[in-house]
């Protein structure tokens, strides 16, 4: 019998209202921490938006990560996807599901008529600018975010 590889045991698939409780712990090992009800509210919004889509990764039927990517519409450059966030659970890193999330989701940009990705990683995650390295990104623009609450 062929032995079966760890990426091979991760499933890609469309996140469901239901997955909520395990993105929320997901986003909070992000950095994002988050209540069960306010990312239902979350998933549920994105869901249904235009050119948007939330993808999991599923291993042995527990949720193990998670990417969420829109379309982006500028009049200084041609369509792209962005990734508006990327996780996989730590313990499960390094393992293939980050990149199977990534090539489903550079697949539905692909589809969607998109040129390209982006994504914008804080300076002080250099693991996951390695990762994406290695799935062909490359650092083109160091930029400083503004935030103004309303």
């Amino acid at each position: 019998m062929a032995s079966v590889t760890k990426q091979s045991e991760v499933k890609i698939r469309r996140a469901r209202t239901s997955d909520a409780p395990r993105l929320a712990v997901l986003a909070g090992e992000l950095g994002y921490p988050t209540t069960v009800n306010e990312m239902k509210v979350r998933l549920n919004r994105v869901m249904r938006a235009a050119d948007n889509i939330v993808l999991v990764a599923e291993k042995n039927s527990d949720v193990i990560g998670w990417l969420h990517l829109s379309v982006v519409y500028q009049l200084e450059s041609p369509l792209f996807a962005e990734i508006d966030g990327l996780i996989v659970a730590e313990g499960q890193r390094s393992a293939g599901a980050g990149a199977k999330l990534l090539g489903v989701g550079e697949e539905w940009a692909r589809k969607k008529k998109c040129t390209g990705m982006l994504v914008r990683s804080n300076v002080i995650r250099e693991r996951a600018h390695a990762f994406y390295g290695r799935q062909g990104f490359e650092h083109f623009k160091t930029s400083k975010v503004f935030r103004k609450p309303l």
